[in-house]
C-alpha cells in the first residue's frame, strides 16, 4: 500500500469524491449568542428560511449552547464541535481523537465535516471524514461513513453531539457486513485483528493520516 497520491489498494469506489474543505473554526466567548444574532439579522436574505429551517436553527442554537457551556468541559474524545462560520448553522465541523479507543486509533486525530439539512431534527445530519482514515465502515476516498444512526436508525431525539460520539465509537466497533473499505473488512472478517491494527497505525503515522490543525 502506498500513499501521497499513488495507487492505494485499500480504497474503494462507492460514491463520487467529496471535496469540501472548510476553514478551521475557533470558539469565541458567547459564540452561540454571536451566531444567534448573526442568523437573526440575515434570515431575510438567506434562502430556505421556511418553518423547517427556523426549527433547525432554534434546535442547533440550543445544542451549541449546551455543548459550549457544559459538554465541552467534560468531553475528552471530541476536541472541537461547531459551525464552520458564524451565521451558517447548517455547516459544522468536529475534531475527534482516538485516545483510549484502541484498534490502532489511539494516536489518531480526525477532522469531520457535518452537513445539517434544513429539515433537522426530522432528518439526520450527514457526517464525513475530511481526514483520510483506514476503517471498515469509512470510504478512504470520500470519507463517507456507514452508520445506522445517520440513516435508518435516526430519530429527532438524537443530537449532533451524539452523532459525533457515535462516529468516534465506531472506530472501536467496526461492522463487516456492509463495509466501505473491503480490504480492512476482509482482515477483520478473517480474524486478523493484529493485521488490521498495524495497518491503521501505519496509516495514522504517515503523511496525511492524522489531522494536525486546531
Amino acid at each position: 500500500m502506498t500513499k501521497g497520491g499513488q495507487t492505494n489498494t485499500t480504497s474503494t469506489r462507492h460514491t463520487d469524491a467529496y471535496r469540501f474543505r472548510p476553514q478551521p473554526y475557533t470558539y469565541l466567548p458567547n459564540t452561540a449568542q454571536h451566531i444567534q444574532m448573526s442568523t437573526t439579522s440575515s434570515k431575510h436574505s438567506q434562502p430556505g428560511g421556511g418553518p423547517s429551517s427556523r426549527n433547525a436553527t432554534r434546535r442547533l442554537i440550543k445544542e451549541l449552547e449546551t455543548w459550549h457551556n457544559v459538554e465541552s468541559k467534560e468531553e475528552k474524545g471530541i476536541e472541537r464541535l461547531g459551525p464552520v462560520n458564524e451565521g451558517e448553522l447548517l455547516s459544522w465541523e468536529a475534531v475527534i481523537n482516538g485516545r483510549g479507543v484502541g484498534a490502532g486509533y489511539d494516536e489518531g486525530r480526525f477532522l469531520l465535516h457535518i452537513t445539517i439539512p434544513p429539515t433537522y431534527p426530522l432528518s439526520p445530519p450527514n457526517i464525513k471524514f475530511l481526514t483520510p482514515i483506514i476503517h471498515a465502515n469509512v470510504s478512504l476516498e470520500t470519507g463517507e461513513i456507514c452508520l445506522d444512526l445517520l440513516k435508518d436508525a435516526w430519530t429527532p431525539a438524537y443530537s449532533v453531539l451524539e452523532c459525533v460520539r457515535a462516529v468516534r465509537m465506531l472506530l472501536s466497533c467496526p461492522g463487516v457486513d456492509s463495509p466501505l473499505n473491503v480490504d480492512v473488512a476482509a482482515l477483520l472478517r478473517g480474524g486478523d485483528l493484529l493485521g488490521a491494527r498495524r495497518l491503521v497505525e501505519y496509516w495514522i503515522g504517515g503523511e496525511g493520516g492524522r489531522y494536525e490543525g486546531p
